[in-house]
């Protein structure tokens, strides 16, 4: 028994040392990005200024000017850019496993789009403006969206996975519709709405931050502790229910966070699609059968794909700017046809061990 124990502490040593690896690779990279994101911009800032002022090493006055662009305009844009990203990542993959459909993200399945008609209707009849009013409103269309979702989730199955796509974008036009026909009756709120819902860090400001940020901070540790149960809920409801697992509480938690993170994303950036599917893809690429680290690795990719989509879209068309969601829409569209035209193999089951 005891040479059994041994082989076993062997063969997760190299795994364990690959999941340490990539770890630092990836934050690596994320700081990298995130320093090069504060030296990106209409006005050059040298990439050195930029990481002595992130370290918190004092300037000179003569550079009150740069010490004014970073606290007011790029640092909140970093900001804004690591809790869209990694907010939309561990939402994709708690609604993935949660629905046991690797293709499920808010952006593909209509929550964002019902985030973004409960805020238009907010916007055209109660003149909501605050960070902290928009952050309720989405976070009241986000609610209904990931109900929706979970439910028919439920009712279809594991078997299904591209049939509750097909009812997520049908969710999108629904809302999309909606949304539109109010915006035609107010031409100031289709102006304030009209660049805001291409999805854009550009707007970001410290307000909003400190606004979305205690809810983002508890969806996240809502996160870590439903990871265990929702780890056993993909063995069945059944058996999970078995080991001491309450289904029905689970996915409720699910609900709560995903809706928290989908409207913390909305409310300050706008709807940013496919970043969650994309993080959680190569997530699930690495470690397929493996929530915890998935978890990790999606939140990382999430925070790393948001950044570089940030920084080429201030790049790109100079001294022009892309709203950032139209570049990830470029790479995630593509990457979606692949993954559902390859919905028969592997690729698209949820393992777990």
């Amino acid at each position: 028994m005891s040479m059994i124990n041994e082989a076993k502490l062997l063969s997760t040593q190299p795994q364990t040392t690959r999941f340490t690896w990539l770890i630092v690779a990836l934050l690596i990279t994320l700081v990298l990005l995130m320093t090069l994101s504060l030296a990106t911009g209409p006005s050059q800032i040298s990439y050195l200024d930029s990481l002595r002022y992130a370290l918190g090493f004092s300037l000179d006055d003569s550079d009150e000017q740069l010490r004014m662009m970073m606290d007011t305009l790029r640092i909140p844009r970093v900001w804004v850019a690591l809790i869209v990203g990694i907010g939309m990542a561990l939402s994709a993959t708690l609604l993935q496993h949660a629905t046991r459909n690797p293709l499920a993200e808010p952006g593909l399945l209509g929550v964002n789009s019902g985030a973004v008609f409960s805020l238009v209707v907010g916007m055209t009849y109660f003149s909501v403006e605050s960070s902290l009013s928009m952050l309720y409103w989405a976070g009241a269309g986000a609610l209904f969206g990931n109900f929706i979702v979970l439910g028919m989730a439920q009712w279809l199955g594991q078997q299904h996975p591209l049939r509750l796509i097909l009812l997520g974008v049908a969710m999108s036009a629904t809302f999309g519709g909606l949304a539109n026909y109010l915006l035609l009756a107010d031409q100031v709120v289709l102006d304030q709405f009209r660049y805001w819902n291409l999805g854009s860090l550009a707007s970001a400001d410290s307000q909003a931050i400190y606004t979305a940020l205690p809810c983002f901070a508890l969806a996240c540790a809502l996160t870590v502790w439903l990871l265990p149960s929702l780890r056993l809920l993909q063995f069945g409801d059944t058996q999970a229910q078995s080991l001491g697992v309450n289904s029905s509480y689970c996915r409720l938690g699910v609900l709560v966070c995903s809706t928290c993170f989908t409207a913390c994303a909305i409310a300050i950036a706008g709807p940013i699609g496919f970043v969650g599917f994309l993080a959680a893809f190569y997530a699930r690429c690495f470690y397929p059968a493996k929530l915890y680290q998935q978890t990790v690795l999606s939140a990382l990719f999430g925070g790393v794909f948001i950044l570089i989509a940030d920084i080429l879209a201030r790049i790109l068309i100079q001294p022009f700017e892309l709203p950032s969601g139209v570049l990830l829409a470029f790479v995630g569209g593509p990457a979606l046809m692949w993954v559902a035209g390859s919905y028969s193999k592997k690729i698209l089951s949820i393992q777990v061990e």
